[in-house]
């Protein structure tokens, strides 16, 4: 499904990602896992188009991502969480759940049956669904973040650092989601990166190492 073939990524001249290669196939849930610093995030960023490649090659699908707009990876069943959730502060969290679907002008009943199938996984959000996204936890916000992604993510969800800042109740919580959806989702890829392997041991099949930009694993 994923896959990157000697990725190099360079940020204000100075490089970050040194020949990254990593392949998730479909349904394979890995982990990358590496310090803060150690070029997770720019990986991902790369994977949606947000940082251009100096060398290599993304492949989405079988296709070739620099073929694929930024703006068009979500129409090609790519769903992104970033690290900083990005919500919409005056939206209620049915409208940001709902937002890449807008954008994407999905017929209003695939809109719907997609947002049926996030609530069924995800049923905390339907009791906050017309809760302003200003008022939420940390927590509740990466399970929004999460939830916009899986209306876009039909083929791959991308998790940045999901588990950065919960406290353990609410990391717990979320670790529950991530299994439900491997059980209703199994097509689905997901990609997840984080700090701590242990808490991504009994949710991944496969993980990989990224240290100063090399990915090992």
């Amino acid at each position: 499904m994923l896959r990157l073939e000697d990725v190099q990524v360079s940020i204000a001249g100075a490089p970050v990602l040194r020949g990254v290669r990593m392949h998730v196939p479909p349904g394979g849930r890995v982990a990358l896992i590496g310090r803060n610093g150690a070029g997770k995030t720019t990986t991902f960023r790369a994977i949606m188009g947000l940082l251009p490649i100096e060398a290599g090659r993304i492949v989405l699908g079988g296709q070739d991502a620099s073929a694929i707009a930024a703006h068009e990876r979500a129409r090609h069943g790519i769903g992104y969480a970033p690290e900083e959730r990005r919500l919409f502060g005056g939206f209620s969290v049915e409208e940001n759940i709902r937002l890449p679907a807008e954008v994407l002008r999905l017929p209003a009943a695939e809109t719907r049956r997609r947002l049926e199938q996030v609530y069924a996984l995800l049923p905390e959000l339907a009791d906050l669904a017309g809760r302003k996204a200003a008022g939420l936890s940390g927590g509740q916000g990466k399970m929004v973040a999460l939830g916009r992604a899986l209306m876009v993510g039909t083929r791959a969800v991308l998790l940045d650092e999901p588990f950065q800042g919960l406290a353990p109740a609410l990391a717990q919580r979320y670790a529950e989601a991530l299994k439900r959806l491997r059980d209703a989702l199994p097509d689905v890829a997901i990609l997840i990166s984080e700090s701590n392997p242990e808490l991504l041991r009994p949710l991944v099949d496969r993980s990989f190492t990224i240290e100063r930009g090399e990915v090992s694993g």
